[in-house]
């Protein structure tokens, strides 16, 4: 049987329709060849390892393997049944040993522990396995610091481990590669994260960065949203999509970032600020609904969660305040949400650079 492989290749993925997939038939039933029952009562016999028929007593197999537990729970008193030892076992660690040895600290002081748990490193495992293990525990800390869900954890070690196994990032640096394989999973999974966030966390370059995401992309022709088996034309991650993590931070109000969404939108139907990266579309679309709102927020709290300077968010702000009659829907300013007079004048001043 040939299951569908996570993150293909670009070119297998194009050729995918050509090769024949196959799959277990589920239909298939045991029917007793004496009775000819179609609802037939098959037993199993554990005691003497036989298949029997429980309305004519055919024996239909022998040797049947016992898959219950290995012992018996007599009290409800003592815990869970110990039906199988050890934790689960690992997808991500297919192909890999994932029965250890540990070896106890207390040696008297001789040191002789600490050598036997490095040729027992050595020997349990091969360097590429050592650096495969080393890349799932930073990817996982490294989440856990961003306050990242597992799953996001999982789909950055599936995208490391395939692009391990195909070689595609030989020379470049692990810290990079790790945070790559973060961002491209933050954005399949619809909790995008930007570049610069990516690399505070990971003390990562962002041509670093930027050349592993490039390379990761074309390799495995990613789309943002795309499930880790197949592509998906989602479109690119805007600035609506960081307005609601930013209006959480700002404490604001659902309606707020509804209503900023929309102009955000809006803008973008009319060419308003095009060329301007999310973050300071995000930023400055914020302010401006905020002061239309009344819900006024200054602008260093504003670009500290955005992490954008106060000028580049004015200079947003100046762009929509020109064309506020194409942004502020009149459904607003009738119920009274919105009060147009409430947006202040910008103040002209030198214009930053992007």
């Amino acid at each position: 049987m040939a299951y569908s492989q996570p993150f293909p290749l670009a070119q297998q993925a194009q050729n995918k329709n050509t090769q024949q997939t196959f799959a277990p038939d589920l239909a298939v039933r045991l029917i007793c060849p004496e009775c000819r029952d179609p609802n037939p009562n098959i037993v199993e016999e554990f005691g003497s390892g036989d298949l029997v028929c429980g309305n004519c007593g055919l024996v239909l197999g022998d040797r049947i393997v016992d898959t219950r537990s290995e012992w018996r729970t007599f009290a409800n008193d003592e815990g869970d049944d110990p039906s199988r030892v050890g934790a689960a076992s690992d997808p991500l660690m297919e192909g890999i040993e994932q029965l250890d040895t540990v070896i106890s600290f207390q040696d008297g002081g001789s040191g002789i522990a600490r050598e036997l748990q490095r040729a027992a490193s050595r020997s349990q495992s091969s360097r590429s396995e050592r650096n495969l293990l080393t890349a799932f525990r930073d990817i996982s800390t490294w989440c856990d610091q961003f306050s990242l869900p597992k799953t996001i954890a999982d789909i950055a070690k599936q995208l490391y481990k395939r692009s391990d196994e195909e070689k595609l990032l030989r020379g470049k640096p692990l810290e990079a590669i790790i945070a790559a394989c973060i961002f491209i999973a933050c954005r399949q999974a619809h909790v995008p994260r930007t570049f610069r966030e990516i690399c505070n966390l990971t003390h990562v370059t962002k041509k670093a960065l930027g050349q592993c995401y490039k390379a990761l992309e074309q390799a495995f022709n990613l789309t943002p949203g795309a499930s880790a088996t197949h592509a998906s034309q989602a479109p690119s991650t805007g600035p609506e999509t960081l307005v609601v993590r930013y209006c959480n931070h700002l404490d604001l109000p659902a309606n707020v970032q509804s209503i900023c969404a929309d102009i955000i939108i809006a803008a973008r139907e009319h060419g308003i600020a095009d060329g301007r990266s999310p973050v300071s579309i995000a930023g400055g679309a914020i302010y401006f609904t905020c002061h239309l709102l009344g819900k006024k927020k200054s602008l260093k709290d504003i670009g500290d969660v955005a992490g954008v300077s106060e000028g580049t968010i004015k200079l947003v702000y100046r762009l929509y305040y020109a064309d506020k009659e194409k942004l502020v829907k009149k459904e607003w300013i009738e119920s009274g949400k919105a009060v147009v007079a409430n947006l202040p004048p910008p103040i002209e001043s030198a214009m930053p650079s992007r």
